[in-house]
């Protein structure tokens, strides 16, 4: 059985690309967060920084990129990482200054490790945008409907709350106004 996983385990591509930056081994399939692209959600973006192969245990490593090895990826979300917390202190000296920071980073499938000028493989394109939108547009005009249906009951209580307020006012009687008390003289601290 772990004769099987190894021979399973070898047969992967895997490749070492250099994305924004980073070092990143990647395969076919995979998904990786790496920090922000500049590219738009749903393209396919192509990293040629390629620095080892590894292909049925041939590995082949560049010098220092290699020229002939392209990694395309598909461009699947853009999100914030977790918020990091920096806080710096001096004792004694009453110096205490705290900042926030979220990362912005790209989520990315990576679809191919190839030669250049291979064909590409096909990528199922989903667009969550739209069918965001979609279900907003209609919460919206379930919510005016509602608020629509809501209106005359909001007015008939709101009528039959004022009538009632009214009633209870022309029953009190009206109170006695107080007249404010007569200021004494002051009296003087020597005396």
């Amino acid at each position: 059985m772990y004769a099987r996983l190894r021979n399973i385990k070898k047969e992967i591509m895997y490749a070492i690309v250099e994305i924004a930056g980073q070092q990143f081994k990647v395969e076919e399939g995979q998904k990786i967060y790496v920090h922000r692209l500049e590219a738009e959600i749903g393209s396919d973006v192509e990293f040629d920084k390629v620095l080892l192969i590894e292909d049925d245990d041939k590995i082949t490593i560049g010098e220092p990129v290699i020229a002939d090895f392209i990694v395309d990826g598909h461009v699947l979300n853009h999100q914030k990482g977790d918020k990091v917390i920096v806080f710096k202190k001096k004792r004694r000296k009453g110096y205490k200054v705290k900042n926030g920071h979220r990362q912005q980073f790209t989520q990315v499938e990576i679809i191919s490790i190839a030669p250049k000028g291979t064909p590409k493989k096909a990528v199922k394109k989903v667009e969550p945008a739209k069918t965001a939108e979609v279900k907003t547009e209609a919460v919206i005009e379930t919510a005016e409907e509602t608020k629509k249906e809501k209106k005359p009951a909001a007015k008939k209580a709101a009528t039959a709350k004022a009538t009632t307020t009214e009633k209870k006012s022309a029953e009190k009687k009206p109170a006695a106004t107080k007249k404010p008390a007569a200021k004494k003289p002051a009296k003087d601290k020597n005396e």
